[in-house]
């Protein structure tokens, strides 16, 4: 079982990103966990052309979603979606870890 779950919608949206750019075969989707934000932690999301031995490299809908090790024990679990609607748009990551999260949303604690 892959480190994060990516659904159909948000392996759509980052193909969408990545073909626009031109780098839908040299990069993925890196997600990171760093710290910060009011409760600690905060999620990072960037594409990278670069994957380590120690990377997690999940494959999905015709991505690839890139995880290091250090942000597996906290990402392990986690699904990562996109959302586009009236009240929100852009991607959502569900993190069964996240013991505690800000007013913002943009970061957790575990």
């Amino acid at each position: 079982m892959p480190v994060v779950e990516v659904t159909e919608s948000a392996a759509a949206r980052i193909k969408q990103l990545l073909d626009r750019e031109g780098r839908l075969t040299t990069h993925g989707l890196r997600m990171k966990v760093v710290g910060g934000g009011c409760s600690g932690l905060q999620y990072q999301l960037g594409f990278d052309e670069r994957f380590g031995d120690a990377d997690e490299v999940i494959e999905a809908g015709g991505v690839r979603v890139v995880v290091d090790e250090k942000s597996a024990l906290y990402l392990s679990g986690s699904v990562l979606d996109y959302v586009d609607s009236l009240q929100e748009s852009g991607f959502k990551i569900v993190n069964p870890n996240a013991k505690s999260s800000c007013g913002c949303g943009q970061s957790f604690g575990a």
